[in-house]
C-alpha cells in the first residue's frame, strides 16, 4: 500500500517493526499494518510473551536501542548458545529488528535445551507466527501455559494467530479469556476490537476500541485501530479527530484521505485484512493484532 505524501514520518511504534517495508511512509500505512491476521500483526503477533513471575529488563524504545540490544545479546549468545537469557533476549531483539528467520532459529534451539521453560515456549510460538507457520504456532502457544498458571499475554497471542487463520470466533473467546485475567487491558481490547471488525461487527468493534482507547495505558496503536474502524464505517470526520491526537493536522488529513480512497475504491474488508489489490502498491501486509508489550510499544514484555 502507499500513501501520499511519502515523506511523512512514521511513529516510533511502526519504525521498529516496519522500517524495511515502509520506511518513510505515514501513519496510514501503519493503520493497515497493525496487529490482526498477525503490529498484529507482518507475519506475527507482537513481541515475546511476558514472563510469569520473572523480572525482565525494560524493552528498548527506539530502533537504535534495539540494534544495540541485538548486538549485545548476540555476542553473549555466540559465546554460549546454551545461555537461556542470551537466547531469549537475543531473539527478542532479532524480532524487533525484523530478523524473523534468525529469531526462529535461536528459539528453536533454545526450547530443545530448556524444554520446561514456558516463557521460551511462548516466544517460540510467536516467532513461528512471525514466519507464517500459523498452525505450528497455534499448537506451541497452546502448550505455553496451563489452566492453573494462565498467562493472559499468551492467550492474546493465541487470539492473534486464530484471527490470522480466519477463526475469529475462537480468537474472540481467547481475548475474552485474557480479559478475565486483566480486565480493561487496552492491548487485548484492541485485539478484540479488530477481531470483531474482521467479523464484520463494526459497531461492536467501535465500542470495544473506544473503551480500549479510554483505558489507562492505551497508546497510539489503539487509537490507530479506532481510526481505521471509524473510516471503514465512512465516519471520516470522527476518524480525523482521533488521528490528530497522534499526528499533525496535515498528517491526519493525509491519513483520512488514504482511508477515503481505500474505502471507496476497493473492498473495505480487503483494507482491514491488508490485501494488496492495487497494482504497484508496496508494503501491504495484514493488520496486526497488538501484542502485550510489543517491541516498540510500552515495553511490558
Amino acid at each position: 500500500m502507499s500513501i501520499a505524501p511519502p515523506s511523512e514520518a512514521q511513529p516510533a511504534s511502526c519504525q521498529v517493526r516496519h522500517r524495511r517495508r515502509s520506511a518513510g511512509l505515514g501513519l496510514a500505512v501503519c493503520l493497515a499494518a497493525l496487529a490482526l491476521a498477525g503490529c498484529q500483526s507482518r507475519g506475527g503477533p507482537g513481541d515475546i510473551t511476558g514472563s510469569i513471575g520473572r523480572s525482565q529488563p525494560a524493552a528498548p524504545r527506539t530502533l537504535a536501542d534495539w540494534q544495540a540490544e541485538r548486538d549485545s545479546w548476540g555476542r553473549r549468545y555466540e559465546a554460549n548458545q546454551k545461555d537461556r537469557n542470551a537466547a531469549f533476549y537475543y531473539a527478542r531483539a532479532l524480532r524487533a529488528t525484523d530478523q524473523h528467520a534468525q529469531a526462529l532459529a535461536v528459539l528453536q534451539s533454545a526450547v530443545l535445551i530448556h524444554q520446561d521453560d514456558r516463557e521460551l515456549l511462548g516466544a517460540y510460538g510467536r516467532s513461528l507466527a512471525d514466519n507464517g507457520r500459523l498452525r505450528e504456532a497455534d499448537d506451541v502457544l497452546s502448550r505455553a501455559h496451563s489452566p492453573e498458571r494462565p498467562d493472559w499475554r499468551i492467550l492474546s497471542a493465541q487470539g492473534t494467530v486464530a484471527d490470522q487463520l480466519g477463526e475469529h470466533d475462537r480468537a474472540q473467546q481467547l481475548y475474552q479469556a485474557a480479559l478475565k485475567l486483566v480486565p480493561n487491558e487496552p492491548t487485548v481490547m484492541s485485539n478484540l476490537g479488530l477481531s470483531l471488525a474482521l467479523s464484520r461487527h463494526l459497531p461492536e468493534a467501535e465500542r470495544v476500541l473506544r473503551e480500549a482507547a479510554a483505558a489507562p495505558g492505551a497508546d497510539v496503536r489503539v487509537r490507530q485501530n479506532l481510526v481505521l474502524v471509524l473510516g471503514l464505517q465512512g465516519r471520516f470526520g470522527e476518524a480525523e479527530s482521533f488521528a490528530r491526537q497522534d499526528q499533525s493536522p496535515a498528517e491526519a488529513a493525509a491519513t483520512i484521505a488514504y482511508l477515503k480512497r481505500s474505502v471507496t475504491q476497493r473492498n473495505s474488508w480487503d483494507l482491514l485484512k491488508g490485501k494488496d489489490k492495487a497494482k504497484g502498491e508496496q508494503g501491504a501486509r495484514p493488520p496486526l493484532a497488538q501484542d502485550a508489550g510489543s517491541a516498540a510499544g510500552r515495553g511490558r514484555s
